[in-house]
């Protein structure tokens, strides 16, 4: 099945991540997403993806077509993102990324959210990233 979630084998949220390190964790892995497969640094978005971003955004094909769109592009093996600072508010987080790739460099500011429910629960998880 196209939708199974986790994507297994790849990171996934923990109670131990703070919403910086969440962040940090899907940066890191979108910068060398076809290691250690293909597509596997926006797999691992994926399994961060909040439960209504995944019902907003998914199943997991239409989340990676998402990814691979122009507006998140430069996501993908990109050379260089410097993350802001983490605004926390609360059990809701966001934080800005300036990322270069693709030859372009772009402001997303991520959301994300604790979550209380789910498959996991006590943790971190991104309920959007948008351009800025």
């Amino acid at each position: 099945m196209s939708d199974d979630y986790p994507v297994a084998d790849l990171p996934t949220p923990d109670p131990t991540y703070g919403p910086g390190d969440a962040v940090a964790l899907q940066l890191d892995a979108l910068a060398t997403n076809d290691e250690p497969r293909a597509n596997a640094g926006v797999l691992t978005a994926y399994n961060f993806a909040s439960p209504a971003n995944r019902r907003a955004t998914g199943p997991r094909d239409r989340f990676v077509r998402m990814v691979e769109s122009s507006q998140y592009s430069p996501l993908i093996d990109h050379e260089e993102a410097v993350r802001g600072p983490v605004e926390r508010e609360g059990n809701a987080a966001t934080q800005r990324v300036t990322v270069t790739g693709e030859g372009r460099t772009v402001t997303y500011e991520f959301g994300v959210s604790l979550q209380a429910t789910g498959a996991f629960p006590d943790c971190w998880q991104t309920d959007r990233v948008v351009v800025v």
